[in-house]
């Protein structure tokens, strides 16, 4: 990373690190947002779009239920943004049938960013939203799996740096903080995330999850990691009632633009396009969780009529919601959920069947697997 690389008044934020080559110092927050009518249309847009969201968490009976299918849903593509190439079926078919093969591939990275996401949400986490969570968050992200030679959940004492496959500290894009100068970052970003506020929450958030980016603070996982913090502060700071909203279904199709307006930020102080950018992704995505939500709601509630009737087994109706956190089952899986016998769980399975809900994978082991093919497509469904 060189000089010539940032508009002039850029860098005087470019420091020598002890070793000789450039890294870039974030300024702490906030910057000064250049407000105009065209980044207040895009904040009035996404403030709406995330209202109507937040109005069908907390109105939806079934809203608690759908955030964990949405959680899956992001959960896979905020990690192929990183280049996993696992699928929203292979989470689910791991979920109930985990196996020694799977467990070491793109699958299990998938399923640790669901475990983080739970963790930092959870009711009664131990820690307060810091730096600290975030380090427990990234234990949990990388605890198996291919970043796992990268010290899970401490921070780098080495420089990373970003760039095309090959390149070197001196021909990188981007070099984020030396070590010697990053818990100084880290902590101006901390008192800046408890701090009052004066522009609005959803500029701050975006303002926050670039910060993050531009510190990458940990050797490995912050890609994932910046953006589980931005659900992570939509929910904190009560704009959502849950994590429905799955940012990285509109940004792994345009991850080009994505990391090219964080780094003009850093290299050219262009805030306007960084936020105008963010918004447009939460205006689109708010919209298309709102109606993800919708047609999921309207599809299990078709679901449990179906196999609700006076003859029927109370049971079943059980199995249907835990296919919209999973959306696949195996006769095991059924038994745990319902707490009865292999074949009371049998029986209440086939009854998936006979309704259409799932249908059996071909198998040439002892484990019958089922999936559900309408909840997987409504998840897999391009915004």
């Amino acid at each position: 990373m060189e000089a010539s690389d940032l508009a002039g008044h850029r860098r005087r934020h470019l420091v020598r690190a002890a070793r000789g080559y450039h890294a870039f110092v974030p300024p702490p927050l906030p910057p000064e947002v250049p407000f105009d009518l065209a980044l207040a249309t895009q904040l009035s847009a996404a403030d709406r779009a995330v209202g109507e969201l937040s109005g069908i968490g907390r109105t939806l009976p079934s809203a608690p239920l759908l955030a964990r299918s949405m959680v899956r849903r992001e959960a896979v593509l905020s990690s192929r943004i990183e280049g996993t190439e696992a699928t929203f079926s292979d989470l689910a078919l791991f979920e109930v049938r985990p196996t020694k093969e799977a467990a070491g591939t793109d699958v299990r990275e998938v399923l640790n960013y669901v475990t983080a996401m739970g963790h930092v949400l959870a009711p009664d986490r131990r820690l307060p939203l810091s730096i600290s969570l975030l380090r427990e968050a990234h234990e949990i992200l990388l605890d198996g799996v291919r970043g796992n030679y990268a010290t899970p959940g401490e921070v780098r004492r080495s420089q990373n740096w970003i760039g095309p496959p090959g390149c070197v500290l001196d021909t990188a894009t981007y070099v984020p903080p030396p070590p010697e100068q990053l818990w100084d970052c880290l902590d101006a970003f901390e008192k800046f995330l408890h701090a009052e506020h004066s522009v609005p929450p959803l500029i701050t958030i975006a303002c926050l999850h670039y910060q993050f980016e531009a510190i990458h603070p940990f050797i490995d996982g912050n890609g994932r990691l910046g953006r589980l913090l931005v659900t992570l502060l939509l929910v904190e700071w009560g704009l959502l009632p849950s994590p429905l909203l799955d940012l990285s279904a509109y940004l792994e199709p345009r991850r080009d633009e994505y990391y090219a307006r964080l780094l003009a930020v850093s290299t050219h102080g262009d805030w306007s396009g960084w936020l105008g950018f963010f918004l447009e992704v939460l205006a689109h995505q708010a919209e298309d969780a709102r109606n993800r939500a919708m047609a999921l709601h309207t599809l299990r509630e078709s679901y449990r009529a179906e196999v609700t009737s006076a003859r029927a087994s109370s049971l079943v109706p059980q199995l249907v919601d835990a296919l919209f956190e999973t959306p696949a089952m195996t006769i095991n899986r059924a038994a745990e959920v319902l707490g009865v016998t292999h074949r009371a769980a049998t029986l209440n399975v086939t009854k998936l069947v006979e309704a259409g809900i799932v249908a059996e994978l071909p198998s040439t082991g002892r484990v019958r697997t089922f999936l559900a093919g309408e909840i997987l497509r409504l998840l897999n469904a391009s915004p």
